[in-house]
């Protein structure tokens, strides 16, 4: 990648390696291998995808939400205290190269272990009106991998997500690693709003109702989207359908689940990490009566190996790459592109099996406000955004 690349990505300095600083200053030591990154050596270059987001935000008398449609006043005593935003985004996500050795001291009886890390970018467009888009989150962070340990009596190998967004807020999220033979199985997710007190009772929102123009939402009138396709009543009971939509038609033949949270349950015994906020977000006093306290988040990214079958035309020796594209399971998704050179002529066209990797997360983030705790959803599928190039080993 150029350094005039628009992409969103982070760079280490080339010569930059993490490891331990020896003792012995006057002898000049070997650099030692890389710690383990498991499943995170999957987090590599530059990935893409049209995904979907929702966030019930707040909206209060001072500085309202203008809305092209009337609103009905809600029944005294409640009050327009939200809005529901609704973005179909455009997503890109850059990894770095990862750290190298990042020594964590232990104390008796625990021995030093050593992480590995990717840091990462992550910058997502709305791309809800055609033509258009507008930024709508950035976040700059890191995948670490953590190996087993004696203290605490963690026997498996786990992984953290840290990260920071411009709104002030920080998250430290860790979690296991699960892997399945062939695709996910992706459970349904709420966007419901709920009472923050116990016992927690869901309270429904006419903004949740698709065919409805006339509620504190963005956008209010969903008619073209609905003809579309592409903002559904389905999709806002669930956003997690987009997901199962975008590998409907796909073969899956392995997929690793990465399972994160800022408070993580067990087993296996994790604790620790959580979510930090700016004291404009706890409000005044803090965290009794917040503008958008944000308490916990929990994200699910599943690592999974796609095979595609592909039409090679025919083809002569010498002549320029192929550039084929993978097939979508519904219109809009975002596919890889096959870098095809045959190592031979073709008289007629050939179908190959390739294989490309494929990132699809699910993430809840839960904001406190007005009283409640709102879901805050985001989902995507991303695909690597340069030319995967096609191995001679495909051709037997």
């Amino acid at each position: 990648m150029s350094d005039a690349d628009p992409r969103g990505s982070i760079k280490l300095p080339i010569d930059f390696f993490f490891r331990e600083v020896h003792p012995d200053h006057k002898v000049a030591h070997p650099t030692p291998p890389p710690a383990p990154l498991g499943p995170l050596a999957a987090f590599v270059g530059q990935w893409m995808g049209n995904g979907f987001n929702t966030i019930f935000r707040p909206d209060n008398s001072v500085t309202p939400t203008p809305l092209p449609n009337p609103v009905p006043p809600p029944v005294p005593p409640a009050t327009r205290d939200n809005i529901l935003e609704l973005n179909l985004t455009s997503e890109q996500l850059a990894f770095s190269k990862s750290l190298g050795s990042v020594p964590n001291r232990g104390t008796t009886p625990q021995g030093d272990i050593f992480l590995n890390g990717v840091p990462y970018v992550q910058t997502i467009n709305d791309i809800t009106v055609h033509g258009e888009k507008i930024g709508i989150h950035f976040e700059p962070g890191m995948w670490i991998h953590v190996p087993s340990t004696n203290v605490p009596p963690i026997t498996q190998e786990t992984v953290a997500r840290m990260a920071s967004i411009p709104h002030g807020t920080t998250i430290d999220a860790q979690g296991i690693i699960a892997t399945v033979p062939g695709p996910p199985i992706i459970a349904a997710v709420d966007i419901t709003p709920f009472t923050t007190a116990p016992p927690h009772n869901k309270i429904t929102f006419a903004s949740q109702t698709a065919g409805n123009p006339n509620t504190p939402r963005i956008p209010q009138d969903l008619s073209s989207f609905i003809a579309a396709g592409t903002i559904t009543q389905a999709l806002l009971d669930d956003p997690n359908s987009l997901l199962r939509s975008h590998i409907s038609k796909q073969k899956i033949i392995n997929t690793i689940a990465l399972i994160i949270s800022t408070a993580p349950p067990p087993p296996p015994p994790l604790f620790g990490g959580g979510a930090d906020n700016i004291a404009f977000l706890l409000g005044q006093p803090a965290a009794t009566a917040p503008n958008a306290q944000t308490t916990q988040m929990t994200a699910i990214f599943w690592i999974e190996t796609v095979e595609e079958v592909i039409l090679v035309p025919p083809f002569t020796v010498g002549s320029p790459p192929f550039a084929i594209k993978a097939k979508p399971s519904i219109p809009g998704q975002r596919v890889p592109t096959f870098s095809v050179t045959p190592p031979f002529d073709l008289d007629t066209p050939r179908e190959i099996t390739v294989h490309f990797t494929q990132i699809q997360y699910t993430q809840t983030v839960l904001l406190n406000f007005a009283g409640l705790t709102w879901p805050h959803v985001s989902v995507n599928t991303l695909v690597p955004a340069d030319d995967i190039i096609v191995p001679p080993s495909v051709w037997g």
